[in-house]
């Protein structure tokens, strides 16, 4: 991946919806190279999708909590069963003093009780610690800049 490639990442990230026409402008390519170039990141997996941002709160899903699960075994396996919760936003298998970290979105802190129940049911789930966030000062895209 070179400088134009991150730099049409950068463009992107910022507004997905700008035509080939100005994405290209704004790195020095043609529309159709700058389309090329999006092309081969999606076939490469550098770009995975590309999605709306939506305010969870304007679609009731204001409360924003991290859920530590604790598990009497190995839980790598268990995506499926948490990917069938929809109020689960992530999901990732840690090191530490838990086995894994979810990311859970609600509407009520009652819901959020509801979710943490259907998560210590399933097999191997031996505790949870929840972390509600009261503010987001800011969420952060992975910059394609060099590190």
């Amino acid at each position: 991946m070179d400088h134009v490639d991150r730099a049409l990442l950068t463009q992107l990230q910022q507004d997905a919806t700008q035509p080939y026409s100005a994405l290209g402008r704004s790195v020095g390519l043609s529309a159709g190279a700058a389309h090329e170039r999006v092309k081969k990141l999606r076939e490469r997996g550098v770009i995975r999708r590309t999605v709306v941002e939506v305010d969870p709160a304007a679609v009731g899903r204001g409360v924003l909590a991290y859920v530590m699960v604790d598990s009497t075994s190995w839980m790598g396996d268990a995506a499926d069963r948490f990917a069938a919760l929809p109020e689960i936003q992530e999901a990732h298998v840690i090191a530490g003093s838990a086995s894994l970290l979810v990311k859970v979105r609600t509407a009520t802190t009652e819901q959020l009780q509801d979710v943490l129940r259907r998560i210590y049911a399933i097999d191997g789930v031996s505790g949870t610690q929840a972390t509600i966030v009261l503010e987001t000062f800011f969420e952060r895209p992975i910059s394609p800049q060099e590190p």
